[in-house]
């Protein structure tokens, strides 16, 4: 899944909480995602505020939770353990093991695999596997 790809998929599912996504949905968007805040970070400190990236922040906090939880599902686990990042320190280090984990192959309880071709159509017969 290329950049453009992986951030207009994310972006049109931003409130899914269901399903799957694949390491490469998540992570070309968490790169999305850590450039525009670099970007409201330097024009916030050129203009002596932080109205524009509070704005990210709000724009970004809905599509970011949906794809996180979708990602936990490709795991096999459920999107509850979003919740465990909340614990200083060791819970982000956790979730970010849970998070590079490869896909769980085949079809678990949260739908089919990603990487199956054909299996969802926003990950076309075109991307393989």
């Amino acid at each position: 899944m290329s950049f453009a790809d992986a951030v207009r998929s994310v972006l049109s599912k931003y409130v899914v909480f269901s399903g799957r996504a694949r390491r490469s949905e998540f992570w070309w968007f968490a790169l999305f995602a850590g450039i525009l805040y670099i970007v409201a970070g330097i024009i916030d400190a050129a203009l002596g505020n932080q109205v524009l990236g509070l704005l990210v922040g709000l724009a970004l906090l809905l599509p970011s939770l949906a794809v996180t939880v979708r990602r936990l599902h490709d795991t096999g686990r459920s999107g509850w353990w979003i919740l465990i990042g909340l614990v200083p320190f060791l819970g982000a280090i956790v979730l970010l093991v849970f998070e590079v984990q490869d896909s769980q192959p085949g079809t678990n309880d949260y739908g089919p695999s990603p990487k199956a071709v054909g299996a969802d159509p926003a990950y076309p017969a075109s991307y393989g596997s």
